[in-house]
């Protein structure tokens, strides 16, 4: 082999060796920059920043207040973006009234309940009375979730719910308040919402169980793109006014998975809600998913677009209801309730337009128009009366609609009660079980033009 030869081939070795550095330089370059990208992340706090409550002070004995702590580990969380507030697990928090607001806050952030948070029992830390005890307001993408509990001990509200007496308030904290307190004191006539959302957009309940609330465990309104689900309530079936989830002036939600025994709805929903999926909750005790009451005090209430399926109900005192009160005005259309099965239900089927809740209530003329209602696939059994539908004489239902009706009395009384409709217009598209002869199959065209003048 000649020098030139030589050279050539020596010429052709270092240029191969510097194209492989310079690609190996490369890949190392990127991979620097990439995980360099990684540490300036977590350095910022972006999406991985945890707030604890134990280090901002709370003790977690179940007995000191932890209120304050709960408060500035929040002011903490909301100075970061898609931060995480910590409620650890073993621990039990008492916890005040309070409001984790949204005005200077980040969006995204998560509560990650994981331990336990119990309302206090005594009268002086509600005064005079509030509507809620833990209450998230005006938020951007708020989740709640965990394996946690929210317990509202509200023992001390249902008891025949003593009268407030401020004199509690007044007198000096000695051994014997302390005893009266663990004895049970004088709670407000104003019961508070265990949980409540108001006026946020992006809002998750996931996981968490809410008991004993002394009214309402979980309430949206004035909220939009809501999910809830593998959500427990639990509280008994005499606890008085007791909802399990009720929603108002809210849209676009689904509630899924979940499973809802309370003393009234296990799902309340109210006037201005639209857009609203339920499927696969499990219902009792309690007293049924229902739409209303509607329309008191002569209010106008417009709801539509809602989906009940695929949900079991049992000793509950109603099962799919609409009610609405005389005077109203406003509709309730596009409603459909499929694949219900019901297990020794009081009334399994209800539309009543003369709701009354206390009695004093008379007819009037105007209602809350009711239309375009479907009922599919509903099965079980019943101890009242399978089917009622009382509507309005000025402004009839229409558009009712039943399919694959399968009703059969639990026992030998519930048996002697047939199915009852006044001024009810729709249509039975397969036979029903029990044969529903009293609803009527002309459409009323009085109905049609009163339900025009009250359109939503």
């Amino acid at each position: 082999m000649n020098r030139l030869t030589l050279k050539y081939l020596s010429l052709n070795f270092l240029l191969l060796v510097s194209l492989l550095s310079s690609r190996f330089g490369t890949c190392d370059a990127r991979q620097s920059v990439y995980w360099k990208g990684n540490r300036r992340s977590i350095a910022e706090g972006e999406s991985s920043a945890t707030i604890n409550v134990l280090d901002h002070g709370a003790k977690g004995d179940g007995t000191s207040d932890d209120t304050k702590a709960f408060e500035d580990a929040w002011e903490e969380a909301c100075k970061v973006a898609a931060s995480t507030l910590l409620i650890p697990s073993d621990s039990t928090f008492l916890v005040g009234p309070v409001s984790f607001l949204g005005k200077g806050c980040k969006e995204n952030i998560v509560f990650q309940l994981d331990g336990k948070i119990i309302a206090p029992t005594s009268s002086s830390a509600w005064g005079s009375g509030l509507l809620q005890w833990i209450e998230f307001k005006s938020l951007t993408g708020i989740t709640i979730k965990g394996k946690g509990i929210i317990d509202g001990r509200g023992s001390v509200w249902w008891n025949k719910s003593p009268d407030y007496d401020p004199a509690d308030e007044s007198e000096s904290t000695t051994t014997n308040d302390m005893v009266k307190e663990q004895l049970g004191t004088k709670m407000p006539k104003t019961k508070p919402t265990a949980l409540r959302f108001y006026g946020s957009n992006g809002v998750t309940v996931n996981g968490i169980t809410i008991q004993n609330s002394p009214q309402t465990h979980l309430k949206f309104d004035n909220c939009m793109s809501i999910q809830v689900s593998d959500f427990t309530t639990s509280s008994p079936g005499d606890s008085p006014n007791t909802d399990g989830i009720h929603l108002q002036n809210s849209q676009d939600a689904v509630i899924y998975r979940s499973t809802l025994a309370c003393g009234d709805d296990c799902i309340s929903i109210q006037t201005g809600c639209s857009n609203i999926y339920i499927h696969d909750v499990d219902c009792g005790p309690g007293h049924g998913i229902s739409i209303g009451g509607l329309g008191k005090d002569n209010t106008k209430a417009c709801v539509s677009n809602i989906t009940v399926r695929d949900v079991t109900m049992h000793e509950t005192t109603n099962g799919v209801r609409i009610k609405s009160w005389q005077g109203g005005s406003g509709s309730v259309k596009q409603v459909m309730f499929s694949n219900i099965q019901v297990s020794n239900v009081a009334n399994p089927i209800i539309i009543d337009q003369y709701y009354c809740d206390g009695g004093g209530c008379h007819n009037e003329t105007s209602a809350v128009a009711v239309s375009n209602i479907n009922y599919i696939n509903i099965k079980g059994t019943y101890t009242k009366q399978p089917i009622r539908f009382a509507c309005s004489d000025s402004l009839p239902c229409t558009g009712i609609s039943l399919s694959t009706i399968e009703l059969k009395p639990a026992t030998e009384k519930a048996s002697s009660f047939d199915p009852f409709c006044w001024e009810a217009h729709g249509e039975l598209k397969t036979q029903t079980i029990p044969p529903i002869q009293c609803l009527k199959t002309e459409k009323s065209p009085e109905a049609a033009s009163q339900s025009n003048n009250d359109a939503c």
